[in-house]
């Protein structure tokens, strides 16, 4: 695939706000790969969206008309193609931005997930947010509204990397929060210490949800430039290591290798959908292939 100058992380980066990038790579990659929504008969209210040309009339709220003096249109659960949940990692080591890097992994990520919301939102999906770190830091429910947008936006924009890796924080409020069949994707480095972790995001597909983990490495974190004496610093302790890059080249990338490996068999034996994403990839490169695997199940 070859990637448009508009999507490179580069270019990216010099979009003043996360809204401008989201919205630029949003409409670079928008090439109609999602069906039209289904209207249908309702079975279960969900949300109220504003009256717009085209709706049905039978569908307006009058008592909310009432009270508001503006047309509001029900939505139900049968109406709405998905509801999509956005984790985000905000933990420490997301903050990571290695020699040269154009965006930080929380960055990255976070542009990836706005831009998805965008997606979603204009093909009147729901896209909600939750925002991790020890613990959940902010969550925003999924609503289809075009309103909507905005806030979740200006919920990541937010987002300061800090604290330590504890996903299964999040999977613990996805689970609470989202009874009914949603779309859950995971955008995080996973440096958690907790070992079973990738059992524990498991558990959301055990309950019939759709789970992708974006799993976001810096260039540096995959090919460890370092050569030098150095003093390596954890992002999320106050754990140091002296090391002279080039003797510990050779370990460090049979241990990452590993660990990859053994991330990958566990997402498939769970039946994850895992996207390893470099963070100096072109966007376009993450998005256009998951959408295309996306609408093929939907067909």
């Amino acid at each position: 695939m070859t990637a448009t100058p508009l999507l490179s992380p580069e270019l990216v980066a010099r979009l003043a706000t996360l809204k401008l990038r989201a919205r630029a790579v949003a409409e670079g990659v928008l090439t109609g790969l999602h069906r039209s929504p289904h209207h249908g008969q309702s079975i279960e209210f969900a949300e109220h969206k504003e009256y717009a040309p085209g709706d049905e009339v039978r569908h307006i709220d009058w008592k909310a008309w009432g009270k508001t003096d503006k047309y509001y249109v029900k939505r139900y659960e049968q109406e709405t193609n998905l509801r999509a949940w956005m984790v985000v990692d905000a933990s420490g080591s997301m903050g990571y931005r290695g020699p040269g890097a154009a965006l930080s992994k929380l960055e990255y990520g976070s542009t990836l997930a706005a831009a998805l919301a965008y997606l979603l939102v204009r093909q009147q999906d729901a896209a909600g947010l939750v925002a991790v770190g020890p613990g959940v830091v902010r969550s925003v429910a999924p609503r289809a509204a075009a309103s909507h947008l905005g806030a979740l936006v200006d919920t990541l924009e937010a987002l300061r990397p800090e604290g330590a890796t504890r996903l299964s924080a999040a999977v613990d409020h996805v689970v609470e929060v989202a009874p009914r069949r949603a779309q859950v994707l995971f955008f995080t480095d996973l440096f958690d210490a907790d070992p079973e972790i990738l059992r524990r995001v498991a558990q959301l597909r055990r309950r019939k949800h759709e789970v992708t983990l974006f799993h976001l490495l810096d260039p540096a974190e995959l090919d460890f430039p370092f050569e030098d004496p150095a003093l390596f610093l954890s992002l999320e302790d106050d754990r140091q290591l002296e090391a002279h890059g080039r003797e510990v080249k050779k370990g460090y990338l049979e241990v990452l290798g590993r660990w990859l490996e053994t991330v990958r068999r566990q997402a498939a034996e769970a039946d994850l959908d895992y996207v390893l994403c470099r963070t100096d990839r072109p966007l376009d490169e993450v998005l256009l292939p998951f959408l295309a695997r996306r609408e093929r199940r939907a067909a």
